[in-house]
C-alpha cells in the first residue's frame, strides 16, 4: 500500500501516538454533539488530541442514534476501569 493514510494525534504514554483521521473524525462528530466544537481536540492543539478512553467512549456512543449519544459516552465512561 503506498498511499499515506492521514492521521492526528492520540495521547498516550508513547512519545508519538496517532490514529487514522476516520476514526478520530468519528469521535469528534460525537465530541461535538455532547460538548461543543473545539478543532484543536483533533489537530492536536489541545492537550495533545483524544485520550484512548475518549475514543473508546466516542466511538461507541457513535454506534447509537444521535439523540442517545449523551448517555452513551456517559455509559462508556462509567464502565471504564483505569489504573
Amino acid at each position: 500500500m503506498s498511499e499515506q493514510i492521514e492521521t492526528h494525534p492520540v495521547q498516550t504514554t508513547h512519545p508519538v501516538s496517532r490514529a487514522p483521521k476516520v476514526v478520530t473524525m468519528r469521535a469528534y462528530e460525537v465530541y461535538c454533539h455532547v460538548y461543543r466544537p473545539q478543532e484543536a481536540m483533533v489537530t492536536g492543539g489541545c492537550r495533545g488530541g483524544f485520550g484512548p478512553c475518549e475514543l473508546m467512549a466516542f466511538l461507541y456512543a457513535h454506534s447509537f442514534p444521535k439523540d442517545e449519544w449523551r448517555a452513551r459516552v456517559d455509559e462508556a465512561f462509567r464502565g471504564m476501569v483505569t489504573k
